[in-house]
């Protein structure tokens, strides 16, 4: 499992609002829906290989 940092993070209360509610929706953490959206948008950008399914993050819903 690769390593994780501790980074702290500012958000707008409606945007973390409606983060909650989605993870809400798939079951995950708030953080850890914030992982997933964020390594979705860096592998659709081409910034972040796929992972295989052996290196993946138990809760990324994958």
């Amino acid at each position: 499992m690769a390593e994780k940092k501790a980074y702290p993070l500012r958000i707008n209360a409606r945007v973390l609002d409606a983060v909650q509610r989605w993870a809400d929706d798939e079951l995950r953490s708030v953080n850890a829906q914030i992982e997933y959206v964020l390594r979705e948008a860096l592998r659709k950008a081409g910034r972040l290989p796929r992972e295989s399914q052996a290196g993946a993050d138990v809760h990324d819903g994958e």
